[in-house]
């Protein structure tokens, strides 16, 4: 039987949740990728809460512009770092959610990086 897409992605997700955990100290990073949008947000583990999100749909409302392309998941990957340097966040996991590495999920984490976040 051949798994679609997404039941794959989702498969690849419980692999990779086995190993990546969040912490207050080293928050996971979790991407979320649509066709019209990216979302990442920072998740503490141990007590289940979100630390901070940030989102193309949140610059949308904003009344910025950003397509879903590399170049909008680069800025959301830069929003999320600044969210995170006010929380006192410097290291985190990188959580890619069962997608392959490459595309709008390396430009976002780029994007982070190059806004100060040390995986």
């Amino acid at each position: 039987m051949k798994l679609s897409k997404n039941e794959a992605r989702l498969r690849r997700k419980i692999r990779i949740r086995k190993k990546v955990s969040g912490t207050a100290e080293r928050p996971r990073l979790c991407v979320y990728r649509s066709n019209a949008h990216i979302y990442a947000q920072l998740v503490d583990d141990l007590t289940g809460s979100t630390i901070a999100s940030a989102s193309s749909l949140a610059f949308v409302k904003s009344g910025q512009e950003t397509k879903p392309n590399k170049v909008g998941a680069e800025a959301v990957g830069r929003e999320i770092a600044k969210l995170a340097k006010e929380k006192n966040v410097e290291t985190v996991v990188f959580d890619r959610n069962g997608y392959l590495y490459h595309g709008r999920i390396k430009a976002l984490a780029d994007g982070a990086r190059e806004g100060g976040l040390k995986f």
